[in-house]
């Protein structure tokens, strides 16, 4: 299904991730995260340069390999997309809901 994210018609699955990655970009990204009622810092946009890294190299993203980045520690993680992180993140970056998800 498509939704109006950032002034365009971006496809969606039924639970609001992206089915298109080229189709994101940096305002897609805070507005899908306004949606989910975060403010975007610049620690946001490190995390999500890091998941989209992981992405384009087609490796698995979970909690532990976000906790051994080194790009963030788990608490803040956590505390940056709270109620989910991961699946949070991954929704604001522009990719599909990780497996590692539930």
């Amino acid at each position: 299904m498509k939704k109006l994210i950032a002034n365009k018609e971006i496809e969606v699955n039924e639970q609001g991730y992206m089915l298109d990655f080229t189709q994101w970009d940096k305002e897609v990204g805070k507005s899908l995260a306004e949606e989910l009622d975060i403010s975007m810092t610049d620690q946001h946009w490190e995390v999500i340069d890091y998941i989209h890294d992981k992405y384009k190299k087609d490796e698995p993203l979970s909690i532990r390999g976000i906790k051994k980045s080194g790009v963030i520690n788990v608490k803040e993680f956590y505390s940056l997309f709270p109620g989910g992180p991961l699946k949070k993140a991954s929704l604001i970056a522009g990719i599909p809901k990780p497996k590692s998800c539930i």
